[in-house]
């Protein structure tokens, strides 16, 4: 059985925090727009059900995982928008129970597998732990953009800090994503989480660092906010390159978010 109950505590703690902001809409909020250009909070719920989807799969079917994925285009946007289709056509209350089940489903699959093992997954296999925080990466993200949708605060845990382990593991995937070579360097991450403890990734004598708020740096690699907006600093030109392009995921970057876009949300 399990040997990750931490992050997977932690996953489902954090699928419970988006379940409850969007638990009581009505439909017509279920609707509303959200800063993710054509992108309703019906949409949300619907890409995040897709993801949970597929992580269940890789886990409990790997085989079943890699046939499904074999057969994706090339596009990305386009395999995300067919992924959706099959739970948009649902009526809100329908959506939100198929999401349940495919987050219950997929936490049981991932508690399942060894933690010294892999599981296929769209980049490259994972361990079960590692595929958890990518999927607290997306509830990160995502969760966000209906929090913002609403105009509503989100409380941020320690549970962050599995958020920032997947983003320093991924720390190059803002240059992969477009198709810039990666340096030869090792950037150090100094951060404070929520309740002040520092977290610390990376050799300490490095030149390249990364100062500030857990928090801060959560929203800066899935792409919620812009670097200017963020009390992250950066020592050294490749440091600070790096705050430019970050992410957590390999997808398109796309636009990301505009200085000031969420001034009014304090």
């Amino acid at each position: 059985m399990a040997q990750q109950p931490d992050v997977i505590s932690a996953l489902s703690a954090e699928g419970a925090v988006v379940d409850r902001l969007v638990s009581g809409l009505t439909d017509e909020q279920w609707r509303m727009a959200t800063p993710a250009p054509g992108w309703t909070i019906a949409h949300q719920i619907a890409h995040l059900a897709a993801t949970f989807r597929l992580a269940g799969m890789a886990a409990a079917d790997p085989d079943g995982f890699t046939a499904l994925t074999a057969r994706l285009g090339p596009d990305f946007n386009a395999n995300v928008e067919r992924a959706l289709t099959e739970y948009l056509v649902e009526t809100p209350s329908g959506l939100l129970a198929r999401w349940r089940s495919e987050r219950e489903a997929a936490e049981k699959a991932l508690a399942a597998v060894p933690a010294d093992q892999v599981v296929p997954w769209l980049v490259r296999p994972l361990p079960p732990g590692v595929l958890a925080m990518a999927g607290m990466m997306e509830l990160f993200g995502h969760g966000q953009d209906i929090a913002d949708a609403l105009k509503v605060r989100i409380e941020r845990t320690e549970r962050v800090g599995f958020l920032v382990g997947f983003a320093v593991r991924t720390w190059d995937f803002g240059y992969l994503a477009r198709g810039l070579e990666v340096p030869d360097v090792q950037l150090r991450f100094e951060l404070t989480g929520p309740s002040g403890r520092l977290w610390e990734h990376g050799p300490a004598d490095s030149t390249q660092r990364i100062t500030g708020p857990a928090v801060d740096l959560c929203l800066l690699v899935t792409r919620r906010r812009h670097r200017a907006d963020l009390a992250l600093t950066a020592e050294g030109a490749q440091a600070d390159q790096w705050l430019d392009i970050a992410q957590a995921y390999r997808g398109p970057a796309g636009p990301g978010r505009k200085p000031g876009q969420f001034a009014d949300l304090g």
